[in-house]
């Protein structure tokens, strides 16, 4: 199971690099890659050779996170290329705005004649929007200028001047610079140029989405028979398909609470008339038996509202329908002794709850008096598929670029200040792991998640009220799931 677990790192590792760095350095993917494993590597070979019970020594620990993050930072400069316009890729979004971002080609913008300059201007009236100059840049129009109403206000009538006088040839983007001062951008109108062609693009395919569905099924189920202690092969499956039901439980929990999330975000996309694929699985026929599912948006956001109620409601609704699943699974589940050695994150076998305030909560409220200082949890097969939602819940929540967490901390105070919060939420969960060791792993690929994600159309207007309670409700849910139970509220519980 390790080595598998560091095949799996080692895919994940490799597409994040591959994807945020290899565009500005010359420096090989590959070895940019080998240097952010070797630490994983060192760890895993240790393990191998010396067994789980012996840990690694403090040395083998803490030099490899010392060394390695300085020669990558090393081989990262030494290979950066020259940027020739850094204000325009700091400031100017991307064309197509995505929470699963698909690499597109950059459509050029056509030269605006000086009769159109003059028609430019006339679309920001000087009481709304005092636009002082124009810049032309190879992908993008940028105004600059001083806001003189709300920002809503300011954005909805200047939008539809530009449509006026532009038809559908630009998108607007009204953004917040790094001196704050709110701009706007047009950016070529990709997704009119599609619909103008004759053959339409294919948003969804539901045959790949059913296959992958089936696929996920099956490779779930096999992990779920493993963990009900039976063997699925095709040899037992011939001489007892009973085998099947026994694996049903956590394969049917764990893509119950994938399918509600994925779901909660395409509904909400198309509530704001934002294109979006259904939800496709991952299957994975080791480990968990899926890496999860996903959803590509393919039309920008329009506003911090829609990325907001489009990010939140995925996790929200995930964890709602996670937490029947988790009440009826720990009521089902047997209290076993604790074991002496210090167990992980998620012993199915022997979970002790207390490494996490909401689990231990729930545990206790489920089990009553039989969950004593003493007492592990040997979970029901869809407590395991439960707890593995509410993990689920809590990574998507971290605050950082385009996780779900980092979309809503965007929504509610910015992209600036968002990126902030995600640089803290990083290094808080390096520090967090060092207790819960079975964070470490997420706490380094959070590290290599870039803090900056694509934004809204209208990407000033801020949030109402009842949306920033919602936002801080989510954050406190995060804290409640990684968060250990204190000491003092286990002494007042009994646990």
């Amino acid at each position: 199971m390790t080595v598998w677990f560091l095949l799996l790192l080692g895919l994940i590792t490799y597409l994040m690099v591959q994807r945020s760095v290899a565009r500005i350095t010359r420096t090989p993917v590959w070895l940019l890659w080998l240097v952010l494993m070797t630490p994983a590597m060192l760890w895993t070979g240790w393990t191998v050779m010396h067994g789980e019970k012996q840990p690694p020594p403090r040395a083998l620990m803490i030099w490899p996170l010392v060394i390695c993050p300085l020669l990558y930072w090393v081989l990262f400069q030494w290979g950066r290329q020259p940027q020739k316009d850094k204000q325009t890729q700091t400031e100017t979004p991307q064309p197509d705005l995505a929470t699963q971002q698909s690499t597109t080609e950059l459509t050029p913008v056509r030269p605006i004649e000086p009769n159109e300059e003059t028609q430019l201007r006339n679309c920001f009236p000087w009481s709304v929007y005092y636009i002082q100059n124009i810049e032309y840049r190879p992908q993008a129009v940028i105004c600059r200028g001083q806001l003189r109403t709300k920002p809503a206000e300011a954005y909805q009538r200047i939008k539809e001047n530009i449509e006026a006088q532009f038809g559908d040839r630009f998108l607007l983007v009204f953004q917040e610079g790094l001196n704050g001062k709110p701009f706007f951008v047009l950016v070529p109108n990709t997704q009119a140029a599609k619909a103008n062609t004759p053959q339409k693009e294919r948003l969804t395919r539901p045959g790949l989405a059913l296959l992958l569905l089936i696929a996920t099924l099956v490779t779930t189920t096999k992990v779920g028979a493993g963990i009900a202690g039976v063997e699925f092969t095709l040899r037992q499956l011939q001489s007892d398909p009973s085998v099947i039901l026994k694996g049903l439980p956590y394969a049917l929990g764990l893509m119950f609470i994938l399918g509600i999330h994925e779901m909660g975000h395409y509904l909400t996309a198309r509530y704001y008339k934002i294109r979006s694929t259904l939800p496709y699985f991952i299957p994975m026929p080791f480990f968990l038996g899926t890496f999860g599912a996903f959803i590509q948006m393919r039309s920008p956001v329009p506003h911090r509202k829609a990325l907001f109620d489009v990010s939140i409601a995925g996790p929200l609704a995930g964890f709602l329908a996670t937490l029947p699943l988790l009440f009826w699974g720990l009521a089902n589940s047997t209290v076993v002794s604790l074991p002496e050695e210090k167990t992980g994150l998620l012993n199915p076998d022997a979970l002790n709850p207390k490494y996490s305030i909401l689990l231990a909560l729930l545990s206790k409220l489920a089990l009553g008096s039989q969950l004593t200082p003493q007492s592990a949890i040997d979970l029901h097969p869809v407590a395991v598929a439960a707890c593995l939602g509410i993990i689920v819940t809590a990574l998507n929540l971290m605050p950082v670029g385009q996780l779900d967490g980092g979309h809503i901390v965007h929504a509610m105070f910015g992209q600036r200040s968002a990126m902030l919060i995600g640089q803290v939420a990083r290094l808080l969960l390096l520090l967090l792991s060092l207790v819960q060791p079975g964070f470490f792993l997420w706490a380094i690929i959070l590290l290599f998640i870039p803090l900056m994600d694509e934004p809204a159309l209208n990407d000033v207007t801020e949030l109402d009220n009842k949306r920033d309670i919602w936002g801080l409700l989510a954050m406190v849910l995060l804290v409640l799931i990684i968060l250990p139970l204190p000491q003092a509220i286990a002494s007042l519980l009994q646990i």
